[in-house]
């Protein structure tokens, strides 16, 4: 009744864009088999990614290494947790054949928190620069966890030589108690600083979410937080 005497409200009709199309294109289906051919795990299976079939469809994938289960529970992440199985020592070569084979000019590299792990995986990192060095002209960036409390993990990942280095802060400091509750932002930020120590030339890079509350002088502050660690 209280709707009787009032206009319908439009309805407006959706952009394009927010639309996304199912996968189904040759070369998705040909990522896809290179991808189970080798058995990795991708970042774009595990964390629902809805833009899987335009990434897929033009080789673009990157790859998750050490397993599909965190020791983590991030509250924004959908990537599944738990106690991780053991290493699998064939996978940096796996993951080095599938970039040769999908013709990637770019690769990314990415991995679960392996706090089990005595250095946190930051090895298996390594080896897998190196595998990637030795199969493909493709440029490597990594997307490293923070190896919190492994001593000499960073030196040995540095050493690898990748051509990125990517440490996500993923928010501000008063919202990590709730959104990243296994990390800590100073240490976070201090693995971005050790490693133009280590390297002064290497690039580095970092991205946050927004949307979860945090003000804007604190995202603000996190970018000269950025930029002091440079």
């Amino acid at each position: 009744p209280e709707k009787e005497h009032r206009p319908d409200a439009p309805v407006l009709r959706k952009p394009d864009w927010i639309r996304v199309k199912a996968p189904g294109s040759p070369v998705y289906r040909e990522t896809t088999g290179i991808v189970r051919e080798h058995g990795l795990v991708t970042v774009c299976e595990e964390a629902g990614c809805p833009n899987i079939g335009e990434c897929w469809s033009k080789k673009h994938a990157t790859f998750m290494i050490m397993g599909d289960t965190c020791t983590r529970a991030c509250a924004f992440c959908n990537v599944r947790t738990g106690l991780p199985g053991p290493l699998d020592a064939d996978e940096p070569a796996k993951v080095a054949d599938a970039t040769a084979k999908l013709g990637l000019e770019h690769v990314v590299i990415t991995s679960v928190d392996r706090d089990d792990l005595a250095d946190g995986g930051a090895a298996h990192f390594a080896e897998t620069i190196r595998a990637i060095r030795g199969a493909s002209k493709a440029t490597i960036e990594i997307l490293t966890p923070d190896f919190l409390r492994k001593d000499g993990a960073i030196e040995v990942v540095v050493a690898a030589k990748p051509d990125v280095f990517n440490h996500n802060l993923e928010t501000v400091p008063s919202k990590y108690l709730k959104v990243r509750p296994g990390a800590r932002y100073f240490a976070s930020l201090r693995l971005l600083q050790q490693v133009k120590e280590l390297h002064p030339t290497m690039f580095t890079k970092s991205g946050i979410m927004v949307g979860l509350g945090e003000e804007r002088n604190e995202v603000l502050q996190l970018m000269d937080d950025l930029r002091s660690a440079e």
